[in-house]
């Protein structure tokens, strides 16, 4: 082969693009059409809280910062996961779940079914060895988490409990801003 045949390699140099700067773009919620809150638990769980699962060599805030991160990295063009609340007394943690499209609503439960059956399930069960504090019945069924939604539109938060009690007093105050007090405790 002639020597001067790749004498004009520069021109041909394209510099390979870093997979973990690509992911690097700061969360802007601007930039995302829907957002949901999910609680996620354990299926068949074999502990009752994240405590617990020290037993099974698992640091939880670590596995979840982890997955969270990839998954970040992986998925930067259509999703963006943030953990809200991890409190090790107890036995769900709470995920703010970001899309770039909008979900129709018949369609969101498919959804985010696929992103957290799908798509965390493996770097979880066999990533950080949540395997292991899954049950039988999870492990035959390889089903890791239970998992609720709720979407998210900031103004439009209700101020019900649980019971379906009113905890904002604010709707109980009339509009000439008098409070009275009605019964003694």
């Amino acid at each position: 082969m002639n020597e001067d045949f790749f004498a004009d390699y520069k021109k041909f140099i394209v510099t390979p693009v870093d997979e973990k700067k690509n992911g690097k773009e700061a969360f802007d919620p601007k930039n995302y059409a829907s957002h949901y809150i999910l609680t996620l638990s354990i299926f068949d769980s074999r502990i009752t809280s994240w405590k617990e699962a020290s037993k099974y060599e698992i640091d939880v805030e670590k596995s979840i910062k982890m997955v969270l991160e990839e998954f970040n990295l992986q998925q930067f063009e259509k999703y963006h996961l943030e953990l809200l609340e991890l409190d090790h007394s107890k036995n769900y943690f709470v995920l703010a779940l970001s899309s770039k499209t909008k979900f129709e609503t018949k369609e969101e439960n498919d959804r985010i079914s696929f992103i957290v059956d799908r798509i965390l399930l493996n770097p979880f069960y066999v990533g950080q060895g949540w395997f292991n504090i899954v049950g039988e019945k999870g492990r035959v069924a390889r089903k890791l988490f239970q998992w609720s939604n709720m979407k998210y539109e900031i103004g439009a938060q209700d101020y019900l409990s649980k019971d379906g009690k009113i905890e904002n007093i604010s709707e109980f105050i009339p509009k000439n801003e008098e409070i009275k007090l009605v019964k003694n405790l």
